[in-house]
């Protein structure tokens, strides 16, 4: 059995979403199959999962494109969401006051490669 080391990776930069919402989503696919993967994010009933789903295809895409490679061995190696910049806002209250709204945004990176071929 030989491992191929070739990682190829898809970053979405600014998304809308809280971090924390999106590790919530990108825990379940972490290490699976490309398709599983797919199948998982595309019946899972949270908003982070559209723009995960975008950045997967996206890196298989790269992966096929850039490396030749075959999406159908294509394995999650890495899945993270960094914290991006914050948007604040102000909300007006009573009395003249004004409450800050934190609206935060995030850095989602899919990184995929190939499985194990020679089985």
């Amino acid at each position: 059995m030989a491992i191929d080391t070739t990682e190829v990776q898809a970053i979405a930069r600014y998304i809308r979403i809280s971090p924390y919402k999106v590790r919530r989503v990108l825990d379940q696919i972490r290490g699976r199959s490309y398709r599983e993967a797919l199948i998982i994010l595309e019946f899972m009933p949270y908003r982070a999962c559209e723009p995960v789903l975008k950045v997967l295809r996206s890196a298989a895409a790269n992966a096929e494109h850039n490396e030749g490679l075959d999406r159908s061995e294509l394995v999650i190696t890495q899945a993270y969401a960094d914290q991006g910049p914050v948007l604040k806002r102000f909300q007006p209250r009573a009395q003249g006051r004004a409450y800050q709204i934190r609206k935060p945004t995030c850095h989602i990176t899919v990184a995929v490669g190939a499985g194990v071929t020679g089985k």
